[in-house]
């Protein structure tokens, strides 16, 4: 069971995350709205991290930053695909909206394998 830190600017998201997490056996840290309340969970105990690359009017990359300086592994979500990423983080995993459980499950398999490698 990981810890895995939810950050999306729309509660109905981040509530179907949270369920889909939990259906897959591991625990919430969060979820964040803004990147405000994401930077300020970003020192929390997690093993991984689900991070919308767009929150509002602000982007995610400070915080995709903060994660990565820990060695977090990460998947960036974005409907916009790995062209709506910034080229510096194109080699995170990319979680594409809309979300089907099939391809979350993969992408949440793929960054949990990353944490297991870097421990």
């Amino acid at each position: 069971m990981a810890k895995i830190l939810v950050v999306d600017d729309e509660p109905l998201i981040t509530a179907m995350l949270e369920d889909w997490l939990s259906e897959l056996g591991h625990d919430v840290v969060g979820p964040a709205h803004n990147l405000a309340k994401a930077l300020e969970l970003a020192e929390s105990e997690m093993d991984a991290a689900i991070v919308d690359v767009s929150l509002g009017k602000d982007n995610a990359y400070p915080l995709v930053d903060a994660l990565m300086a820990r060695g977090l592994p990460l998947a960036l979500a974005t409907g916009y695909g790995q062209d709506g990423i910034d080229p510096r983080y194109r080699t995170q995993s990319t979680l594409r909206k809309p979300f089907d459980f099939a391809a979350f499950r993969r992408t949440i398999d793929d960054i949990m394998a990353r944490s297991s490698a870097s421990t």
